[in-house]
């Protein structure tokens, strides 16, 4: 993935299968959100080939009006598009017709249900009828993985969904992520972060990546280790698994 002469991603080869949670880990400017844009079809490869859901990106059958309704997205780029004054309700009943905002539509009462359902997954019951704008960061995170369910997509893409919480929005978020990484009927699954701790448990597999580039990637019980982490980073780290959650520090200075 080249653009204005420099190489964002770097002969990247890599897979997700059906039921797989992926976890994309890497230092600012690595390439990870730009790897997600691409499996989200919003960015094409600048050479090779990005298949999404059998679906050959940039080939004439591939039809991404089609596709990308098969694939729920939630980010701060998504949060941005949205208009403050709708109420969380609204913010995510009009996923259910591919739209941002509302505008005059009649939303049938599966859709409702289907919306309340999977804000009360995300703790959000008792925020219905707030304004999105009014919302904290760790609400408005999770009314965006709501919404991002709402279309039933076959792959859920999340970028970055811990950032800029504290501690408590932080473990709140990574246990609803825990229970919907464990279900056995949830999306296929792509979280970038920066951070170890942010790893929901039932998050399967991990992807290290550094200047464009694949430093590791499979199973994360294999691979999130302290040499790889370390190279990845770019300085020495020690990673430890606690529990069904990981940690990671640097090693003190001599």
């Amino acid at each position: 993935m080249v653009r204005e002469g420099r190489a964002l991603v770097d002969q990247v080869s890599w897979s997700v299968k059906e039921g797989e949670r992926w976890v994309i880990l890497g230092p600012n400017g690595a390439g990870k959100t730009t790897l997600l844009n691409v499996a989200s079809s919003y960015l094409y490869p600048s050479s090779g080939t990005a298949t999404i859901l059998g679906e050959t990106l940039g080939t004439p059958g591939t039809d991404v009006f089609e596709l990308r309704p098969r694939i729920g997205m939630a980010g701060i780029a998504m949060a941005d598009k949205l208009p403050k004054r709708q109420t969380v309700l609204q913010t995510v009943l009009t996923a259910a017709y591919g739209m941002t905002a509302s505008w005059q539509e009649d939303y049938e009462e599966i859709d409702e249900q289907r919306a309340r359902a999977f804000l009360d997954r995300l703790g959000m019951t008792e925020f219905l009828d707030r304004k999105f704008g009014t919302l904290s960061e760790g609400e408005r995170k999770r009314t965006l993985i709501a919404r991002a369910l709402m279309t039933d997509p076959e792959l859920l893409l999340l970028d970055e969904p811990a950032a800029g919480l504290d501690l408590g929005g932080r473990e709140d978020l990574v246990r609803r992520l825990g229970r919907l990484a464990r279900d056995p009927i949830a999306p296929s699954m792509i979280m970038v972060t920066h951070h170890v701790e942010e790893i929901a448990p039932g998050f399967t597999h991990v992807l290290m990546i550094r200047q464009g580039k694949v430093l590791a990637a499979g199973p994360v019980e294999l691979e999130l280790t302290s040499r790889n982490l370390s190279r990845c980073f770019g300085l020495p780290l020690v990673v430890e698994q606690v529990g069904d959650r990981w940690t990671a520090q640097g090693l003190p200075l001599s």
